[in-house]
């Protein structure tokens, strides 16, 4: 089994824990949560490292060229270190002809033997295929990123919605969570559908009623449910803790 992690795993007691107790393999991505670390994976002369596997691919609106070198090593200061990696990541939004280059460093505990170049970049590319995914939906499909909210509670709220509403409807099936969320942007009873609630026994009013919701914001809702659904929320209501 081979567990790979973003750089926010990226540390020795994970490393430990995984090969000593668990009996896996690690690959994980370096940055700059770990300085010493990344100082001694900059300072390999990568420039005399030949170029071991390369990848095109292209989705999401931009085209990604990735070249790997991998490098075996021994104690290397971090433990059960068997290899070390420098991806180098080329990316082209479509339609346009400026490419942005970012370098990004890996270190895992497979050997040679187990893991050739190939095998490395198949899986930090699956590992980043999920990754972007997640991105593409959040920032996307729900412009987290473009959100204006950033005081008190409300932002975690917002994730926490998000999570939800990305929750419910994977649940519910293989679907394009943009063109779900247009779904049931169009009727306020679709989203009681797919939560199991049934229209014919009560609306977003009678739930905000009899489980005690107070709805600090309606823009909140407004934006994850639909326009329609905000007009049955009670005015001047507020969200509960």
């Amino acid at each position: 089994m081979v567990v790979t992690a973003d750089a926010l795993q990226t540390h020795c007691e994970a490393a430990e824990f995984l090969v000593t107790r668990k009996q896996a393999h690690y690959l994980f991505v370096v940055k700059a949560n770990q300085p010493t670390l990344l100082e001694r994976l900059t300072r390999l002369a990568w420039h005399k490292i030949p170029v071991a596997d390369r990848t095109r691919d292209r989705g999401h609106g931009r085209v990604e060229l990735r070249t790997v070198k991998a490098v075996t090593v021994n104690h290397f200061g971090f433990p059960h270190a068997a290899q070390v990696i420098q991806v180098t990541r080329k990316t082209r939004d479509l339609g346009t002809r400026r490419w942005h280059t970012v370098v990004v460093y890996a270190i895992t505990s497979l050997s040679f033997a187990q893991a050739r170049p190939a095998r490395l970049a198949h899986l930090l590319g699956g590992h980043w295929t999920i990754e972007n995914g997640l991105h593409w939906v959040r920032d996307v499909t729900f412009a987290e990123d473009a959100s204006q909210l950033r005081t008190g509670t409300a932002p975690p709220v917002m994730v926490c919605l998000r999570n939800l509403v990305i929750g419910v409807l994977s649940r519910a099936g293989p679907v394009n969570l943009a063109a779900a969320l247009r779904h049931h942007s169009r009727d306020p009873h679709r989203p009681l559908v797919t939560l199991g609630i049934s229209p014919g026994e009560t609306d977003i009013a009678k739930i905000a009623e009899t489980r005690s919701f107070r709805w600090r914001t309606p823009m909140l809702v407004e934006r994850l449910l639909s326009p329609a659904a905000s007009q049955a929320i009670p005015e001047g209501a507020a969200w509960c803790r």
